[in-house]
């Protein structure tokens, strides 16, 4: 396998791989770290969900904050971080609900999810601010209204509507 592209997020590897089979088959496998995807929940039971611009379906799309785990770091900490950069909002707990790999046709990547509570104002001097290349929305509903919104075609991001049959 030899990598081919590489960028801030994703590399890709193309070559020749031996299945289980013995066969040998060309493959591209786009190699990505994992990631976390967090639902917030308010005090309240209501979800906050983020709209932001994604540029490969140039639109904004309402989703749950998610985000890659860096090198070195636990998911737990990537999901407090990923929450406190795209809402604002500091989680006082994180508990895993599962993971998944969305795209294991051609993608490495594994989405864990996590639910995050207690959510409170981050300290002053905190680090974790949105990235510079996101321009992010957040708003609180309720769950209800939240699976609305992906029967009216409104969240249409497969990571959020997913999540939200976990809660």
């Amino acid at each position: 396998m030899r990598t081919v592209f590489t960028s801030r997020v994703f590399s890709v590897e193309v070559g020749a791989k031996r299945f289980p089979n013995g066969r040998e088959h060309e493959v591209a496998i786009v190699r990505h770290p994992p990631a976390v995807v967090v639902v917030p929940l308010e005090d309240d039971g209501r979800v906050v969900l983020i709209r932001q611009f994604r540029a490969a379906i140039d639109r904004d799309l309402w989703e749950v904050p998610a985000g890659s785990v860096d090198r070195s770091e636990a998911a737990e900490e990537a999901a407090r971080r990923e929450c406190e950069e795209e809402i604002g909002r500091a989680p006082q707990r994180v508990e895993r609900l599962g993971a998944l790999f969305p795209t294991p046709g051609y993608c490495d990547e594994e989405m864990i999810f996590f639910k995050a509570t207690g959510l409170r104002q981050p300290p002053a001097d905190s680090p974790r601010k949105a990235d510079e290349d996101e321009d992010i929305t957040a708003k609180s509903v309720t769950i209800a209204e939240a699976r609305a919104m992906v029967a009216r075609g409104e969240i249409v991001d497969l990571k959020t509507a997913y999540a939200l049959t976990l809660i």
